[in-house]
Parts: C-alpha cells; sequence; structure tokens
C-alpha cells in the first residue's frame, strides 16, 4: 500500500482530554434532537406524555451508558462497539453494529444539514433550505479534515457555549412562566399550558411509545464515549468520569427544558418547522432573543454534525481496522485522520441534501426516524456485548474485583435496558409518520448479515482454492 507502510500512519492518535471527552459526547445530545425534535414529540405526546417519554428516555440511555462503561475501560478502542459484539456475541453481529451506527451517524448529519437549513429561512426566506445545507457541509468537512486535536477544540467551545445558553433558557423561560418576566402579548401561563389544554396526556398514552424513537434520538450522541476510547489519555480513569457527568447532566437539562416548553407553548402549537425554543423566546418579547435563539441552535445543529462526522468517520476507520471492509477505508493522514473514510461518510450524508428539496419538514421526522432505529439497535448491541462479555468473564474465571468500572446490578441492567430498546422499536409501528424507519432499518440489517456471510463465503471458497495460507 503505496504510502502506507509507516505503521504509525495507520494509527490515531491519544490527543483527546478529559475536557474534550466530555464536551464532545455532552455536545453530541445537545442538538437537533433537543431543540427540534422536541416540538415533534409535544405536539404527539401532550406536556405530560412529552415529560413522560423524556424521562423512560433518559432512564434507557443511563442503563446503555452503565454497561458502555464497563466494556469501554475493559477494551478501549475507536469505534468500540462493533469490536465488542464481533468478540462476545459474534463477528456477523459485529459487522451489522458498525454499519448500523455509521448509518446512524451520516443520517444524523444529513438530518443537521436539513435542520440549518431550515432554521436559515427565517432571515433568508428567498434561499433554498439545499444552498445552506450544501455550504455548511463543507464547512464541517474541512473542522473533521484537520487533526483530531483541532476537531476536540472547537467541539469543547461550542458545546460550552451550548450548554450556557441552555441554563439561561431555563432560567429566563422559567421566569416567564411564573410571571417573574413579563410576557408579549399575554398572561403568564403558570401552569396552565400543562393542565388546561386537554391534560397531561390529551392523545392518550398510546403517543408516548410512538414517540420513544425520536426521544432515544435527541439521547444519542452520549455513546460517543465510547468512540472516542482509543483517542483518549487515560481512558481509565477519564471515562467513568465522563460518563457520571455527562448522563445526569443531559438528564437536568432535557427534563428542565421540555418541562419550560411545556409550560409556555401549547402542544398544538408545537411542530418541526420552527424550534420551539425560538417560540419560546418570541412569546416572552426580549428584543432580538428570538434571532439570537435561532444562531445559537444553528451553531448546535452544526456542532452535532461536526460530531456526527466525526463518530461515522471513526466507525468505518475501525470496520477496516477489523478487517471487516477494505484497508482503503482504514488509511489515516500524517495527523491521524481518517481521510478516506471521511470524504465517503460525508458524501453519503449529503445525500439528505435531496430531502430538503423534495420536503424538507415531512423528510426531516422520517430521517429522524431511521437514524433512532438505527442508534436504538446499536445499544441494544452494547448492552448484549456486555451481557456476554460479563459471562465470559466470570466463567473464565475472573475476578469482578479485577474490572476497573463494573456495571451495577448485573444482570438486571442489561436486560432491562435490551427490553426497553425493545418496546422503542415495536412503538415505530405505530406511528405511520415513523413507520417507514422499520422498512428501511430492518431490511439494512438483513442485508449487513448476508453482505458479511456471503464475504466470508467467497473469502473461505478462495482459502481452500489456493495451494497454502489463507487470504492477503
Amino acid at each position: 500500500m503505496s504510502g502506507m507502510d509507516d505503521s504509525r500512519q495507520n494509527r490515531l492518535k491519544r490527543t483527546m482530554k478529559s475536557r474534550h471527552l466530555f464536551m464532545i459526547s455532552l455536545g453530541g445530545v445537545i442538538g437537533t434532537g433537543l431543540f427540534l425534535s422536541t416540538g415533534y414529540t409535544l405536539n404527539q405526546a401532550g406536556p405530560g406524555g412529552a415529560i413522560l417519554a423524556y424521562l423512560v428516555g433518559g432512564l434507557i440511555m443511563y442503563l446503555v451508558m452503565l454497561c458502555l462503561g464497563e466494556l469501554s475501560v475493559a477494551m478501549p478502542v475507536t469505534g468500540s462497539f462493533p469490536a465488542y459484539a464481533a468478540k462476545f456475541i459474534g463477528p456477523a453481529t459485529g459487522f451489522a453494529v458498525g454499519w448500523l451506527y455509521w448509518l446512524t451517524w451520516v443520517v444524523t448529519v444529513g438530518s443537521e444539514f436539513t435542520a440549518a437549513g431550515l432554521l436559515m429561512q427565517r432571515w433568508f426566506p428567498g434561499v433554498s433550505v439545499w444552498i445552506w445545507s450544501a455550504l455548511f457541509a463543507v464547512l464541517l468537512f474541512a473542522l473533521n479534515a484537520f487533526s483530531v486535536k483541532f476537531f476536540a477544540e472547537s467541539e469543547f467551545w461550542v458545546a460550552g457555549f451550548k450548554v450556557v445558553v441552555i441554563v439561561l433558557f431555563i432560567l429566563l423561560g422559567g421566569a416567564a412562566m411564573f410571571g417573574i418576566i413579563p410576557m408579549k402579548d399575554q398572561a403568564a401561563p403558570m401552569l396552565g399550558n400543562l393542565f388546561d389544554q386537554g391534560g397531561l396526556f390529551p392523545n392518550g398514552f398510546l403517543p408516548v411509545l410512538f414517540t420513544m424513537i425520536s426521544v432515544n434520538f435527541a439521547f444519542s450522541g452520549t455513546e460517543l464515549i465510547g468512540v472516542t476510547a482509543g483517542e483518549t489519555e487515560n481512558p481509565d480513569k477519564v471515562i467513568p468520569r465522563s460518563i457520571r457527568t455527562v448522563v445526569w447532566r443531559t438528564m437536568f437539562f432535557f427534563i428542565l427544558a421540555i418541562f419550560v416548553l411545556a409550560g409556555l407553548v401549547p402542544w398544538q402549537e408545537a411542530g418541526v418547522i420552527e424550534s420551539p425554543f425560538v417560540l419560546v423566546f418570541d412569546k416572552i418579547g426580549i428584543p432580538y432573543a428570538a434571532d439570537i435563539m435561532n444562531f445559537v441552535i444553528l451553531t448546535a445543529l452544526l456542532s452535532v454534525g461536526n460530531s456526527g462526522l466525526y463518530a461515522s468517520t471513526r466507525m468505518l476507520w475501525a470496520l477496516a481496522e477489523e478487517n471487516m471492509i477494505s484497508p482503503w477505508l482504514g488509511k489515516t493522514t500524517k495527523s491521524g485522520v481518517p481521510l478516506n473514510a471521511l470524504i465517503i461518510s460525508m458524501l453519503v450524508a449529503c445525500l439528505s441534501l435531496l430531502s430538503s428539496v423534495i420536503a424538507a419538514d415531512t423528510v426531516y421526522v422520517v430521517l429522524i426516524a431511521i437514524s433512532g432505529f438505527a442508534v436504538v439497535a446499536v445499544w441494544m448491541g452494547i448492552v448484549a456485548s456486555q451481557f456476554m462479555f460479563r459471562r465470559q468473564f466470570l466463567r473464565n474465571g475472573g475476578d469482578i474485583r479485577n474490572l476497573k468500572y463494573r456495571t451495577p446490578l448485573y444482570p438486571f441492567v442489561p436486560i432491562l435496558a435490551f427490553v426497553l430498546c425493545s418496546v422503542s422499536c415495536i412503538g415505530l409501528y405505530f406511528d405511520p409518520e415513523q413507520r417507514v424507519a422499520l422498512y428501511y432499518g430492518i431490511p439494512f440489517v438483513v442485508l449487513c448479515y448476508l453482505i458479511y456471510y456471503l464475504k466470508n463465503r467467497k473469502k473461505k471458497g478462495a482459502a481452500l482454492r489456493s495451494s497454502g495460507g489463507g487470504p492477503e
């Protein structure tokens, strides 16, 4: 392989520090799922249903992270999920998990482009969504093409900015909700929007079930801790600390933000065309606050797109490292960036630009559903891998005290997480808008297994035909 003889040329670099890891995983969560998808969830499930859905989604995320912590501390490798699944469940499952996680992030990156284009309509209604989406795609590609340290540092500051804004939103929105800050053209709603617009569950309990995938999509990104493990300094110390802080702070931001949104925006007015956060600042009437919030949300979406492009690129690199796909995708630059994998991920993500030409609002919900299904399937792979890892570890005579990070309440935690993830996927069937995710997602999983077995059968056949040794 020309120019790639030096093994260091094909390796990633451990240049991420604790603060980078924490902000990348937190920044990967605070984006489309919080700023735009909350409008869809609030509209479908009502105020109480939205809060309940995010509480359950947070519980699922917490259980998955407990399982991931044990695996990523015991085996800190970049793009960890396929490696864990391949080792403890089976190589075909590892192959499928890797491609599913790649799918969830390229679709997410695509949805971020579309969402960012939608937000630009507030200022430039005459400019097509796809033009903005293409410009943002070029920007994110450039950010990822530099060194890992450059990516981590830029993401650290952007994610920190998002966190500050979310805290301000909760404080200002809460103050407006209870009349401490006057609202434009209306009295303070207090708890009226929660209880007086048809009650906490105006559409019943079923919508809570079928919004769970979009809620899980909103929490996706926390598992980036596992993806970054191979590029993190001192993973055995940094990863457990990051998991604890990210989980609780994510829950804090989401639940309080949803409570304030549900209190200020009647569920009938919520949707995905305009962020409910912008709607809130319009209602408060702070000069230019809605425009400022729109800019903040735009920054947040691009931040998630940045993290998503990083994650999808590393997943292709990891699959190449495991000899599951072409070694061409495992090649890295001198600064440790898998450029070929980055180019392929960006090209596929850009296919979503077609959605901004067709029907940005309806296709956006479909993109979220497909990405949500893929990430929940990956979560199922993570918890199943941890279940099998611990069982194998104990069967081989391992002492549980030797594990630097242990998933508590084993095997209850991985089993409960697997069941709740399965229920979330079943919920997709009950929503006609999101059901299409099953029609794309399930055949995609089947195709992954089929490709793996066909590919391996060819390899075995070639090995048998050759006089000695295996394939190259």
